[in-house]
């Protein structure tokens, strides 16, 4: 079973954050021989969208094992997989949202 770390989820999304802001983190700064840090957007939020889908799939499989009743099922371990997941699911929801807010401001921009 796959675990997702809430704190990548987070740090993904503060990339993208920051990508969409136009800033870059000192860390991905092309070096003094002028290459261009290898990130992309869209392989960042694709990833990201991979990672939050990976770990509502690993909550509902962990629900299934509690009300299977399986020997190693536990209640807690399973109310924190449906909490993770939930709040990598409202990051991404708001990640849209910004987004969305971005791409109206640009289309509603006078050319």
């Amino acid at each position: 079973m796959s675990q997702i770390d809430v704190n990548s989820v987070l740090s993904q999304l503060r990339a993208l954050s920051t990508q969409a802001s136009g800033t870059m983190p000192a860390a991905s700064l092309p070096s003094s021989s002028g290459n261009k840090p290898a990130v992309d957007f869209g392989s960042l939020f694709k990833q990201s969208l991979n990672a939050v889908a990976s770990q509502q799939n690993e909550a509902e499989s962990q629900v299934n094992a509690f009300e299977r009743g399986d020997p190693g099922s536990d209640i807690v371990k399973t109310a924190i997989a449906g909490q993770k997941a939930d709040l990598a699911f409202r990051g991404l929801v708001e990640v849209r949202n910004k987004l969305t807010d971005a791409y109206t401001t640009i289309m509603n921009m006078p050319v």
